[in-house]
């Protein structure tokens, strides 16, 4: 019986050896990068939940969006956080379905504590804005829908970019000032759905501001893989322009319908209609040509911001090869979170920071410099729109160029 307990004692003794010596040597090199990171065990601990699609309708925009935010909260953390903070990131796939935001949102609230929300969609974003608002928990969507730019009635919604209408309207502007020969006709393209509909009343109400003639809308859904009958009808409206509220997916479908009916309008599409997927997923002669609105930087482009996102990917052994404009939407959102962060743990004595005090940090932001990777942000109590900028740019040989600097429509 002793000699059992010797030999216990000794296997049970040669097994911390072995562990003390692999703590020594660095550890697993398969391990997670972020386990790997100290936290400083006094740091205040900030959670921020994230909802994202990534099996739903708009999967194919969502997906590449989702990883750009993990990407930016890992790149902080390996690179020393933010000082006395550490910001603890989770998020999960909702698969753009508005009840399980609704569980989702509240497993964050309820599990998690979460003092701020990065969300996704239009439908979910509004359907939750009074719970949030109630809460009192800041939720910065990707979801660009001017109805959430209300802070007197949705005060803790924040998004940041240039919203669908504001897109819209320059868009308009840009097709009044460039068309030859005669008034220009637009129609539109969208999904039935909170997503698609968010814009369409402010771009037909603003086009008669213009003088441009709305000729149609032609309803197709995110998860569509034929639209020949709309196309059909669109050819006899015969529009001049069409403007894509679209994702990835539905827009390669349009594109591809009009090249086999010879469709020769000009095809505009808003943010989510466009990036490298699109090109990946209706193929380069499809898409030439296509024009589109640029929230933020195509991930060739030589900007500032692009320094510290290179130096990302070096690390993970990637390129900027591996990204695309909606990736670096997901890097920027989680860029502009942490800031706000930041600044409201530096206007705070207490321990940990609440979620007012996280919009009142929002609130206070004013022309944040994203380097270039898209256009500076900045909020206050009666404006929860980050900017109103978007630039545009063309298909030119397969490739993205943008063509206009960051500008605004003529409101």
């Amino acid at each position: 019986m002793k000699m059992k307990n010797k030999k216990f004692l000794g296997l049970i003794f040669g097994l911390t050896l072995i562990m003390l010596l692999a703590a020594c040597g660095g550890g697993d090199e398969d391990a997670d990068d972020e386990e790997n990171v100290k936290v400083d065990e006094d740091a205040m601990v900030v959670k921020i939940g994230s909802l994202w699609d990534i099996t739903g309708g708009s999967g194919d925009t969502g997906t590449p969006y989702s990883e750009g935010q993990t990407a930016y909260f890992k790149y902080l953390q390996s690179n020393g956080g933010i000082e006395g903070v550490h910001i603890d990131h989770s998020g999960e796939d909702y698969g753009y379905e508005i009840s399980d935001a609704q569980r989702t949102y509240q497993s964050f609230r309820d599990r998690d504590n979460a003092v701020g929300i990065l969300g996704w969609g239009t439908g979910d974003t509004e359907a939750m804005r009074e719970q949030v608002a109630a809460d009192e928990i800041p939720y910065i969507s990707a979801s660009y829908s001017e109805a959430l730019n209300n802070p007197e009635a949705n005060p803790y919604n924040f998004f940041i970019a240039a919203s669908y209408s504001d897109q819209g309207r320059m868009v308009l502007d840009w097709i009044k000032e460039n068309h030859e020969g005669g008034e220009p006709t637009f129609a539109l393209i969208y999904g039935d759905n909170g997503f698609g509909r968010s814009p369409i009343e402010d771009i037909k109400a603003y086009s008669k501001e213009v003088g441009v003639e709305h000729v149609g809308d032609f309803i197709i859904e995110l998860d569509a893989t034929e639209a020949q009958s709309q196309m059909l009808n669109m050819q006899k409206a015969a529009p001049d322009y069409v403007i894509v509220q679209e994702t990835w997916g539905a827009t390669a479908v349009a594109l591809r319908e009009a090249q086999t009916l010879g469709i020769e309008t000009q095809f505009i599409g808003l943010n989510q209609a466009v990036g490298e997927g699109l090109i990946e997923q209706a193929g380069a002669d499809v898409t030439e040509g296509f024009i589109g609105t640029l929230t933020h930087a195509l991930p060739y482009e030589e900007v500032e911001g692009m320094d510290e996102y290179k130096e990302y990917l070096e690390a993970e052994g990637k390129s900027i090869e591996d990204i695309n404009m909606q990736h670096v939407a997901g890097w920027v959102s989680g860029k502009v979170m942490a800031e706000a962060v930041k600044i409201a743990a530096e206007n705070t004595d207490d321990d940990e920071i609440t979620g007012a005090e996280l919009k009142e940090a929002l609130e206070s932001m004013d022309n944040f410099d994203l380097g270039g990777l898209a256009a500076p942000v900045g909020f206050d109590a009666e404006d929860h729109a980050g900017t109103d900028e978007v630039r545009l740019g063309k298909v030119t040989d397969g490739k993205w160029e943008a063509f206009t600097d960051y500008i605004s429509a003529d409101k």
